[in-house]
C-alpha cells in the first residue's frame, strides 16, 4: 500500500505521541520534500513534530518529478499540499493523508483516496489500537490543530461514543 502525506496529519499526530499510529496502520510513509521542509526543516512551532519525523525510518522523503504540474497548482494551493497530490499521482498512491479543504478538494477531482487526521485516528480505533477517541481529539484541539464541531460530533458518532 503506498500513502502520501501532506504536513498537518503529521504534525497533528506528533503533537499528540501519536506518530507511531501511522506505521501500525500504513506501514511506510512517503512524503515530499516540501512536507520534510515544513515539518522538520523550517517546522516552526513544533518541535516534537520535528524530531519524531526527522527520526521516523519509515517516513520516506521522494522528489516530485513534474515540476509544471506543481508550478500550475501552486496557484490554489501551498507548496506542501501541491507537492503531496504530485507525488501522489506519480506514485499511484493508495491513499493521501490531508486535512486542508483545498486539497482534499483537488484529490476528489482526481479521485485519489484521502483521509485526514481524524479519520486515521477513527481508523486506529476501529482496529483497537486507540481505546477512546475523545481525549485524542481534545488534546490535538489542546495541541492548535482547528476542528469544526459538527466534525468532532460525526467522528465521535462514528466512532460510538
Amino acid at each position: 500500500m503506498i500513502i502520501v502525506s501532506d504536513t498537518t496529519p503529521l504534525i497533528g499526530l506528533a503533537s499528540i505521541g501519536r506518530l507511531d499510529l501511522l506505521q501500525e496502520l500504513f506501514g511506510e510513509v512517503y512524503i515530499p520534500q516540501a512536507v520534510f521542509d515544513e515539518t522538520v526543516t523550517f517546522g516552526r512551532e513544533n518541535s516534537k513534530a520535528k524530531q519524531m519525523v526527522s527520526n521516523a525510518s519509515w517516513i520516506h522523503v521522494v522528489e516530485v518529478k513534474d515540476r509544471l504540474a506543481v508550478n500550475v497548482l501552486l496557484d490554489e494551493m501551498d507548496l506542501g499540499e501541491v507537492e503531496t497530490i504530485v507525488l501522489a499521482s506519480e506514485m499511484n498512491a493508495d491513499w493521501v493523508l490531508m486535512d486542508e479543504k483545498k486539497g482534499r478538494r483537488k484529490l476528489s477531482q482526481l479521485n485519489i483516496p484521502k483521509i485526514g487526521t481524524l479519520g486515521i485516528l477513527l481508523k486506529a480505533k476501529e482496529i483497537g489500537l486507540v481505546s477512546v477517541l475523545k481525549p485524542e481529539i481534545e488534546e490535538l484541539q489542546r495541541s492548535g490543530f482547528s476542528i469544526s464541531p459538527l466534525l468532532v460530533e460525526e467522528i465521535l458518532d462514528a466512532a460510538g461514543e
